[in-house]
This record gives structure tokens, sequence and C-alpha cells, in this order.
């Protein structure tokens, strides 16, 4: 073979044959050092995107060499972004917020007006009525949870309901 051939690794064969050679044992290398959390395959798939980027520039003897290195500090990049994550959704972010100070209030005051309807209706109506609207349980379930029929825990359900729209404006 001409030796300008193995010059660099543009050549579509050449670069094949690296990949076939390399990928696998570049994916143990990420793997084993990193974890599978920062995703060798897609490391290692970046590393040949910018070697073959680079072939012109890449000599076949020191391709390897340029693959390790380039899939080593795409690792570490990787790993730096997930520190930055982790910090981030550890940060406390409850004080921040994109509402107004009066939508604040207002939400305030509706679960005080809703939690004050909850403790006006009766047991029977406000068990049925959270076991539908806030565990998401169908008639059918919560009749057979309680013991009762299908159609009193309609009722409990509706009588919940019509109590707490004329304690509650809006519902």
């Amino acid at each position: 073979m001409p030796k300008d051939l193995f010059d660099n690794v543009c050549d579509e064969k050449v670069y094949a044959e690296l990949f076939r050679k390399h990928s696998k044992e570049l994916h143990d290398f990420v793997y084993y050092k990193y974890g599978e959390h920062i995703h060798p395959k897609d490391q290692v798939q970046e590393a040949f995107i910018k070697l073959w980027d680079n072939c012109k520039k890449t000599p076949l003897t020191k391709a390897k060499s340029f693959l390790y290195t380039v899939v080593n500090n795409l690792s570490l990049n990787q790993l730096k972004h997930n520190k930055v994550k982790l910090k981030f959704q550890q940060g406390d972010h409850k004080d921040k917020t994109n509402e107004s100070p009066e939508f604040l209030l207002q939400e305030k005051e509706y679960l005080l007006k809703y939690q004050k309807a909850l403790s006006n209706l009766t047991e029977p109506q406000r068990v049925a009525f959270l076991l539908n609207r806030i565990e998401g349980k169908k008639h059918k379930e919560i009749a057979e949870l309680l013991g009762i029929s299908r159609k009193a825990v309609e009722k409990r359900i509706y009588g919940a309901l019509e109590k707490m729209r004329k304690e509650i404006e809006g519902i």
C-alpha cells in the first residue's frame, strides 16, 4: 500500500477498521474508569466524531492515543457537568418562585378555605372525597374499600362537592 494512505485516517476503510478495532476497548476503558452514569457509548461515539473531524491532522500511528485522550477528556467534562447538575439539584430552591406575591397570598388563602371546607364535611364524605380526588381511586374501588355500595360512594362524593362549592368560591 502507498505510504500516503497511512498519513491520516480520512480513508473510510481505515477509519472503519479503527472503529472496529478500538470502540469496544474504549467503551470498557470509560465504563471501568468512570462508570455507566456518564454514558460510555456516547463518549466513544463523540471521540470517533472528533477523530473524523480531525482526520487530516491525525496520522494513523497516533489515532489510538488521540481516541483515548479525547474519550478521557470527554468523560472528565461529563463528570464535571454531572457535579454541577447535582449541586443545582441539591440547592435550596424553595425560596425562589416565579409567582407574584399576590398569587402566593391568594393561594395561601385558598388553601386555608379548602382545609376549612374539608374539615366541615362529615367523616364519610371526607373519606370518600379524599380517596377519589387525592388518591385517584375509582368509585368501585372506594365502595369495595369501605364496604358500601357504589351509589353510596357517589352520593358521599357529590354531597362533599356541593358543600365545598358553597364554602369556596370558584370550585
